[in-house]
């Protein structure tokens, strides 16, 4: 188990690798959100500073490299929970912070909608991936802040997460829209009222 076909265990990737391969994702991610997830590769290598070839190695098809954006997405805004709590001045504090993050995700997820709900099987496990890693996270911060006495106590993680995804998308492009603007009010509702 965990072997390659030669006997071998697969070597981990150098450090330089996963570097590069951050910054294909991070560059990837940019372009997504600006162009669409169709933007074409020489627009990603072109933003990471790289060769169409380094890209196609690291993710051979395109559908490779929407998962591999979605689950680097993902990962960061799980460890940014933790990161946030434990450097905010207040568990409400991380909580706000972490939020405007997660509306980031959205924005750029909302990019991504289209592709992910094709018959592709590969996009198929990402809706339960985001939800595995995220609700755990958004339930962290929101018992943090209900613990410190700066929120009400009857929060559900997931329907804040559904809440702010609806109004994230709930511009569907229209002028004067701030979706960033609606979840701080949002946001700051469920501070306790003294």
């Amino acid at each position: 188990m965990g072997e390659t076909d030669g006997g071998r265990a697969p070597r981990p990737k150098r450090a330089d690798a996963r570097r590069n391969e951050e910054v294909l994702l991070e560059a990837a991610a940019a372009v997504f959100v600006a162009s669409g997830v169709e933007a074409p590769i020489r627009d990603i290598a072109a933003e990471a500073g790289v060769g169409t070839a380094t890209i196609y190695r690291h993710f051979p098809t395109r559908a490779d490299l929407i998962v591999a954006v979605y689950r680097h997405q993902v990962e960061a805004l799980a460890q940014a929970g933790p990161d946030l709590l434990a450097s905010a001045g207040t568990p409400y504090a991380a909580l706000e912070r972490w939020i405007d993050r997660f509306v980031d995700f959205v924005v750029t997820k909302h990019g991504l909608a289209a592709v992910l709900q094709s018959d592709d099987p590969s996009f198929g496990p990402l809706h339960s991936y985001f939800l595995e890693r995220l609700v755990p996270v958004c339930a962290r911060l929101l018992d943090a802040a209900a613990e410190s006495g700066e929120i009400r106590s009857d929060v559900d993680a997931y329907e804040l997460m559904r809440g702010v995804g609806g109004l994230c998308i709930g511009a569907g492009g229209t002028p004067g829209y701030d979706a960033r603007r609606l979840v701080g009010i949002l946001i700051a509702g469920l501070r306790r009222s003294s």
